[in-house]
């Protein structure tokens, strides 16, 4: 017995096993015995670092000090680094949406691409809308314009629906401040300048791909009609005062519709300024004073923490909105946050744990033996995660914690280390299917059956994962 702890815990095929039963142990403790994937990763991660022999001092510290220990830091670097910039991009993304800001999108692109071009102009909708918004929300928030754009057309829901699910996708896998590649940067150590740079790189090609050409292909072979409980939608500015209280009892900002200008503008915001910082760095010298003034205003928190004060001002107290409720639109939006957090905190503390033990070492060792390039190794091991247990945060901070070790020890630029993170991002909306929540939100808001779904949603996440990671390893072979 003590002879195999000791081949476990100190030999490189030892620790590869002891890698791969405690992610067994965390795919059956989600799927099979569906426990919430935060205690689930927190508990695996515990099994794992008292399994591989750490000292209980180092996994969570001592009585009277445990700031250093693996619990502490694993939670707390990750989150230090992600809450500000997901709490505020969340509230950024609710102002945006309670303003009527998509309302007035989807008319401008409807009218601009006209009725055989409405599936673009879904597309466009979604990717837009998708930089700011959650992709549950973007669904709960768009999918009605989608039944507006398929009532005008006369054809079926799913032509206009898969772009624009596309877009959202692509933008909740690749693109700050979503949850996924936010936690990326703060577990692989690569600069949200990067992500966003490479992500548009990465991602437009894969939503081309999977959400203008699979959707329109798929769109004309699939018949699905718009819902019958359909409820045509008031015009974006219609509105009985200044503030309203949506269907579901959510404050809106219904006084008048802002101009897509103006949306534009302020989603625009955010992303100037931190590839402002980011490019400030490589061009001005490290002592300059305009340096020091975009690397300030170029910090994702603070970058979205003026975007959010500016959509504050103009699509609500300039409009004529209270202070109280953008208050309360604010406080409504933050609920979600907090589930998130705790898995990406937890995911952070397994990968801490998987460092601590050596596994990343064993792993990077038994790559370069069977000569397969990490790009491809995150890839996969995104891919099975994701396809085992569904949630596309829970495969990217747990491979994103596994192969962290092999990127930071390796000399890769930011560039390449971001190229790393959109394979990562790219495994974890492979195939979804029965187990992942998103599967079943859009077979109810597109009145699809589980075979419908199957054949759409599930192909086309699977067409952008592909396609957007080949560009991503591409990209990776000629600058690494």
């Amino acid at each position: 017995m003590g002879a195999t702890v000791d081949w476990l815990r100190t030999t490189t095929p030892g620790l590869l096993v002891l890698c791969g039963l405690a992610i067994a142990v965390l795919l059956i403790a989600i799927i099979k015995v569906k426990l919430e994937p935060f205690v689930a990763l927190l508990l695996t991660g515990l099994l794992l670092a008292l399994a591989a022999g750490l000292p209980v001092s180092q996994i969570v510290g001592t009585p009277l000090k445990a700031g250093e220990s693996l619990l502490e830091t694993g939670f707390g670097g990750i989150l230090g680094h992600i809450a500000v910039i997901i709490g505020l991009g969340t509230v950024l993304g609710a102002i945006l949406e309670r303003s009527g800001g998509a309302d007035v999108l989807t008319d401008k692109l409807l009218k601009t691409f006209g009725e055989k071009g409405a599936p673009v102009a879904m597309g466009l909708l979604g990717l837009i809308f998708g930089i700011p918004v959650f992709f549950d929300i973007g669904i709960f928030v768009l999918a009605p314009l989608v039944y507006v754009a398929a009532k005008r057309g006369g054809r079926s829901l799913v032509l206009y629906a898969m772009p624009m699910l596309a877009g959202l996708s692509m933008t909740h896998a690749f693109l700050p401040p979503h949850p996924g590649p936010v936690a990326l940067g703060g577990l692989l150590g690569v600069s949200l300048g990067w992500l966003i740079i490479m992500g548009f790189v990465c991602g437009i090609p894969g939503f081309i791909a999977a959400g203008i050409v699979w959707g329109t292909w798929i769109g004309k072979r699939v018949q699905v009609d718009v819902p019958s409980e359909f409820v045509p939608l008031e015009p974006a500015g219609a509105s009985a005062g200044d503030s309203a209280e949506g269907s579901g009892g959510t404050a809106v900002l219904t006084k008048s519709p802002p101009s897509v200008a103006l949306i534009g503008a302020i989603i625009a915001i955010p992303l100037v300024l931190i590839l402002g910082a980011t490019f400030g760095y490589q061009l001005l010298d490290k002592d300059s004073a305009l340096l020091q003034v975009l690397t300030f205003l170029g910090t994702p928190a603070v970058a979205l923490l003026i975007t959010v004060l500016v959509a504050f001002y103009l699509l609500g107290i300039r409009r004529g909105s209270s202070v109280q409720e953008l208050s309360t639109i604010t406080a409504e939006s933050l609920k979600p946050v907090g589930m998130v957090l705790l898995v990406v905190g937890a995911g952070a503390f397994f990968g801490k744990v998987i460092s601590a033990t050596g596994i990343g070492t064993a792993l990077a060792d038994t790559m370069s033996a069977a000569g397969l390039p990490v790009i491809v190794l995150s890839y996969l091991i995104s891919c099975g995660l994701r396809v085992a247990q569904g949630s596309a945060t829970v495969a990217i901070v747990t491979t994103g914690g596994i192969v962290a070790p092999l990127v930071t020890d390796q000399g890769y630029s930011q560039m390449s280390i971001a190229l790393i993170a959109m394979a990562i991002a790219a495994g974890s909306i492979i195939a979804s299917h029965v187990n992942d929540g998103g599967f079943w939100i859009i077979a109810k808001y597109f009145n699809m059956t589980v075979k419908q779904t199957l054949q759409t949603w599930t192909v086309l996440e699977t067409v952008l994962s592909v396609v957007s990671f080949a560009v991503a390893a591409v990209l990776f072979a000629i600058v690494s």
